[in-house]
């Protein structure tokens, strides 16, 4: 190994052992628990729709219950600090964490976890939105991205890929959940009555949330193959298109408990759960 290898090495090992600090690990839970949250009130919105009530399910919507109260801006400040902090070690996960893996399971590592990082940064950007009373819908984001690729003459392949790409992280959602591989994230109630029931909000909340995915992509698809970048409007519009179909409120309201369920499940993921 050259003097230049061993250097970088050494620096990578730093940055590594700086992101396993207490501090981080304490953040980035917090951040799951952020996130668990968002995904909980999420739900009850989606099951309010169903019953004809009005609100926005998405993480915008979700994020603006949060802001309305006397703490508000407290509370997205403290937020933002912890998305943000999800983000960071998602993508050490993405990055340092993955250097002794095999090549293979290295890029997948690197494709799922930097994934999540920026879900989640943008997330923590959305707080700081709202914190700074600039708040944004992402309906309305999605709508304006969308518009902007379809622009471009290749706009609608791009868009068509990013619908294929949303729709095969549902997929992977959907099959995580049915094939338990969430339980390597979540070991400490394995083998207890109170690890069933742990497993079953893993299994509920995944295949919801992967379902509500897969409609999202569907829609990008659409809205690509009729030119109409309007008709992409994200988690929101995805889920309010059930509702003019003949089962659409009993699937929105499945989908909503599944979202809960997510969301307790992430929730006891951020206590208990690896770092």
């Amino acid at each position: 190994m050259s003097d230049g290898d061993s250097t970088l090495s050494q620096a990578a090992d730093a940055v590594e052992d700086a992101s396993n600090h207490k501090a981080l690990d304490v953040l980035a839970r917090t951040g799951f628990a952020v996130m668990a949250l968002l995904h909980v009130i999420v739900g009850a919105i989606v099951i309010a729709i169903a019953f004809g009530h009005q609100g926005d399910a998405e993480p915008s919507g979700a994020i603006a219950r949060l802001a309305d109260n006397p703490f508000g801006t407290i509370v997205m400040w403290a937020c933002v600090v912890a998305c943000l902090a999800l983000a960071l070690w998602q993508a050490s996960e993405a990055t340092l964490r993955a250097r002794s893996l095999p090549r293979k399971e290295r890029l997948a590592k690197l494709v799922s976890s930097g994934f999540l990082a920026i879900a989640y940064g943008s997330v923590g950007l959305s707080f700081a939105g709202f914190a700074v009373g600039q708040p944004s819908d992402s309906g309305d984001n999605t709508r304006d991205f969308s518009a902007g690729v379809m622009a471009h003459p290749a706009g609608p392949w791009i868009l068509v890929a990013l619908g294929l790409t949303v729709l095969g992280i549902g997929i992977y959602f959907i099959a995580k959940g049915l094939r338990r591989g969430f339980k390597e994230e979540l070991f400490h109630f394995e083998g207890t009555r109170r690890g069933r029931l742990v497993d079953s909000l893993g299994v509920t909340g995944h295949v919801a949330k992967g379902i509500a995915l897969v409609l999202t992509g569907l829609l990008f698809v659409m809205a690509a193959a009729k030119h109409r970048p309007d008709e992409s409007t994200g988690l929101d519009g995805s889920l309010k298109a059930l509702q003019d179909h003949p089962f659409g409120p009993a699937l929105l309201v499945a989908i909503g408990a599944g979202f809960i369920a997510y969301g307790i499940f992430a929730l006891i993921r951020a206590r208990f759960g690896r770092m």
